[in-house]
């Protein structure tokens, strides 16, 4: 059996499938309620950024990802 660590929360994933209980982000591992907050998270400044461009929506995730892995949440 295998098991994982969510970078964000600490918590441990058991019986991780991707895509479906947690989420593989360039070198982070996260759950799916941290993907959740995360989504929430970027949604409003996503909404203000037009149009969409993977030039400014890579780093805000990335941003956001390191934030919360300080802080210990989304």
């Amino acid at each position: 059996m295998k098991t994982l660590i969510c970078d964000v929360c600490k918590k441990t994933i058991q019986n991780p499938i991707s895509e479906r209980n947690y989420w593989h982000i360039e070198e982070r591992d996260i759950c799916e309620p941290c993907k959740d907050a995360l989504e929430a998270s970027i949604k409003m400044q996503m909404r203000e950024k037009r149009p969409f461009n993977y030039d400014w929506y890579e780093p805000l995730v990335m941003q956001t990802i390191a934030r919360g892995v300080q802080r210990g949440k989304i």
